[in-house]
C-alpha cells in the first residue's frame, strides 16, 4: 500500500536542500526568488548550507549532501522539501539516506532529483511529487499549469487531483528573463499525441522520471521493480511516465531496451513521454522509432509530447499514485487519486 504525506499546511516550513547540484553564485538571485516567493504566501523556509555552494557538478561532497538531506527527511517540523534544481550524481548519495528512518513528506521536483523520488516510492512506498524546480517558482504568478504543484504539496490520502494539458509551452530556456508575469516565456502551442493518432484512455499506478539517470539504477538495490510492486502495488499495473534530458535518438533507444530487459514495463499498462529538445537522429533513426519499436515490443499504448521534464511548464505527477490519462486531438487531462 502506497503512504501518502501529511499535507503542508498554511504557515508550514519548506526545506531547502541540493542533494544534487548547487546553484552557482552568478545564479543566486534566482535561488533567492524562489526562497522569497513561499515567504511571501507565508511558509516558513529552511534552507541549508548545499543549495548556496556548487563545483564539479554537485553541490558538497556525497557525505555532505546526504547528511543534510538526512536532516531534513527525519525532522519532523520539516514538512516539505524542494530542492532548488536537479543535477548530474545524485546517485552517489543513495548508499548514504537512512532509508528506514525518512518521514513521509512531500519532495518535489524533477531532473536528477527524480532519482531520489524515484528511489524513495520504490524502496519505502511513500508517494513523492514529479514536478518543477525551486528555482522555476520565482515569479509573483505561476502559470496555471505549474501552480497545480500545490494542490499535490496541500493534498492529503483520498484527494482527487485533476490537472489539464498545458495550451502553450516555452521552446528555449533564459535564466535571466525577468519574470512577465511568469519565469517561463510561454510561446509555442502543446499539443500530446500517441503513436497512432488516435484518442487514448489508459490508467494505473504512476511512476517514473528522468531516463537520463533512472537507467542507471536498473540492477541496483534502489530500483528493485519487482519488490515494489509485490510490497505497494501488488495485482496493479504502472502506468510509466519518462522524460529525455540529454540523449540521442539511439541513446535513448538502448535505455528503454534496458529497461525493458530488466523488466520494468511488466504488469504495466502504458508509457507517457515528455517533450524534449533532445532525442538527436542517428543516420534517420528518431526518437519516434524507438517508442514505436518498444510499443511493438510491449503491447503498451504510448502517449509522447506529454508536460513533463525539461521543456515547461509541466504537470505534478505522484509517484504510486492511481491516475488515469486521456488524451484526444492534441489535449489531455490527468486525474490523480491519493489512495
Amino acid at each position: 500500500m502506497i503512504r501518502y504525506p501529511k499535507p503542508l499546511k498554511a504557515g508550514g516550513t519548506i526545506g531547502i536542500t541540493a542533494p544534487s547540484s548547487g546553484v552557482p553564485e552568478a545564479l543566486h538571485p534566482i535561488l533567492a526568488g524562489g526562497i522569497e516567493q513561499f515567504k511571501k504566501r507565508g511558509f516558513k523556509v529552511e534552507v541549508g548550507k548545499t543549495p548556496w555552494t556548487n563545483e564539479k557538478t554537485a553541490s558538497a561532497e556525497a557525505s555532505i549532501r546526504a547528511a543534510e538531506l538526512n536532516y531534513m527527511l527525519q525532522d519532523s517540523n520539516i514538512e516539505t522539501i524542494i530542492p532548488p534544481w536537479g543535477g548530474e550524481i545524485l546517485m552517489e548519495i543513495l548508499p548514504l539516506i537512512q532509508w528506514d528512518q525518512i518521514q513521509p513528506k512531500w519532495i518535489l521536483g524533477y531532473s536528477d532529483t527524480s532519482t531520489l523520488l524515484f528511489a524513495i516510492t520504490v524502496i519505502t512506498g511513500i508517494a513523492t511529487a514529479h514536478g518543477t524546480n525551486l528555482v522555476d517558482l520565482r515569479s509573483n504568478e505561476w502559470d496555471e499549469t505549474t501552480k497545480k504543484f500545490m494542490d499535490v504539496l496541500t493534498g492529503t490520502e483520498g484527494d482527487t487531483i485533476i490537472q489539464s494539458s498545458s495550451e502553450k509551452y516555452q521552446s528555449e530556456w533564459n535564466h535571466d528573463k525577468q519574470p512577465n508575469p511568469y519565469v517561463y516565456e510561454l510561446d509555442t502551442p502543446t499539443s500530446w499525441k500517441t503513436l497512432n493518432g488516435k484518442p487514448l484512455n489508459v490508467d494505473g499506478r504512476l511512476l517514473g522520471g528522468c531516463i537520463d539517470t533512472l537507467q542507471n539504477l536498473v540492477g541496483t538495490p534502489y530500483a528493485n521493480i519487482k519488490s515494489f510492486r509485490e510490497k505497494y502495488v501488488k495485482n496493479e499495473k504502472i502506468l510509466w511516465y519518462l522524460e529525455n534530458c540529454e540523449m540521442s535518438a539511439t541513446d535513448f533507444y538502448r535505455s528503454l531496451l534496458q529497461l525493458h530487459y530488466a523488466g520494468w514495463f511488466e504488469q504495466s499498462s502504458g508509457i507517457i513521454f515528455g517533450r524534449t529538445s533532445a532525442g538527436e537522429e542517428v543516420n534517420g533513426f528518431s526518437t519516434f522509432d524507438a517508442m514505436e519499436r518498444l510499443s511493438q515490443m510491449t503491447g503498451l499504448p504510448i502517449i509522447y509530447d506529454a508536460d513533463i521534464g525539461h521543456v515547461p511548464p509541466q504537470i505534478t505527477l505522484v509517484n504510486g499514485a492511481k491516475a488515469e490519462v486521456k488524451v484526444e486531438n492534441g489535449l489531455a487531462s490527468v486525474k490523480m487519486e491519493l489512495k
